[in-house]
């Protein structure tokens, strides 16, 4: 049965003596930030156990909270997309709306207040256009409103929320996301309820499109490689891995960044290089990379992750102070 002791260094555990956990802890806990644009942030988490790694990530996913729409109100749907699928469409749009915002809604609750539900319309009728050519076949221009997108989706502000929130702009991610195919005649008439939720509930809740870490490659060139291997050795590897110098007219290989290799181990194919070549990994050096669904900057979405990865490590300290020790 393991034991759990509260020391503020690992390496004081009786019975401790794995040499490589012991340097790992003595170096430290760190985060790098390497790459950060508008929807994607990849970083570096140095000093953690694969098992905090994958809770990380697995709080990305399922975890922290977003809006979307939970349920649609048809008034009236005559195109060709039945009211489930609808339905099921416009729930997978994100929506921008800061869901630190809102609190949940009760379960139960049928309508919703200001406090815990957005609300949306989407109203639209496709009509002839009567300016097109008359030898026109492009829908584009022989009908008005035949594609219904995201930007149609108007915020209709319930109870005081135009004074509660009056900088917000709550509206889709994105404005050019096809919902719908309409023609003549054809008419959509739908009213929708954003709720706050989280991934582990439904999908649509998952604020991230990806999160994923790999270990840190480590390759290691056993002796020197000069010449027509080094140029093959180029080869075996991703762009920018292996680079070739020329010292005193030779050329020899060195690695020039490890980061970027895909471990393909296409090098072990070749008889003369497959010796001189070691590949492992950093065993505690964890390459993150978050892209965020446009609902949440990616930074602030880790930065949820982390809180909420405490208040799990906080309340499972509480469980054990209030567990009584024999």
């Amino acid at each position: 049965v393991p034991q759990v002791h509260t020391t503020d260094f690992p390496g004081n555990y009786p019975g401790y003596d794995d040499a490589w956990d012991q340097r790992r802890f003595e170096e430290g806990f760190r985060v790098d930030v390497i790459r950060e644009e508008e929807d994607t942030l990849e970083f570096d988490m140095v000093g953690i156990d694969a098992a905090i790694a994958n809770a990380f990530r697995r709080i990305l996913l399922a975890e922290v909270p977003t809006m979307a729409v939970e349920k649609v109100f048809v008034y009236n749907n005559t195109s060709i997309v039945q009211d489930e699928i609808l339905a099921h469409r416009l729930g997978l749009i994100p929506i921008r709306a800061d869901p630190r915002l809102f609190e949940y809604r009760n379960q139960g609750d049928e309508e919703g207040t200001e406090i815990d539900t957005l609300q949306f319309q989407l109203k639209i009728k496709c009509s002839r256009n009567p300016q097109a050519a008359k030898e026109s076949s492009d829908p584009d221009e022989l009908y008005i409103n035949h594609k219904v997108y995201s930007k149609h989706m108007t915020w209709v502000p319930l109870g005081n929320q135009t004074d509660l929130f009056p900088d917000a702009a709550f509206r889709p991610v994105h404005d050019d996301i096809l919902i719908a195919l309409l023609r003549p005649g054809q008419e959509i008439d739908v009213l929708m309820h954003c709720v706050k939720g989280i991934g582990k509930d439904h999908a649509k809740f998952s604020p991230v499109a990806t999160a994923s870490y790999r270990l840190l490659p480590d390759i290691t060139l056993l002796q020197p490689i000069e010449g027509e291997a080094a140029e093959l050795l180029q080869k075996c590897f991703s762009p920018g891995v292996i680079e070739i110098q020329n010292v005193k007219g030779k050329k020899v290989a060195r690695v020039a960044n490890a980061r970027l290799d895909t471990f393909s181990r296409e090098v072990f194919r070749h008889e003369g290089l497959k010796n001189l070549v070691s590949l492992t990994r950093v065993r505690n050096h964890y390459i993150f990379s978050v892209e965020s669904t446009g609902i949440l900057p990616p930074d602030v979405l880790v930065s949820e992750a982390i809180k909420i990865l405490m208040g799990k490590c906080q309340r499972f300290l509480n469980e054990l102070d209030s567990v009584p020790m024999e």
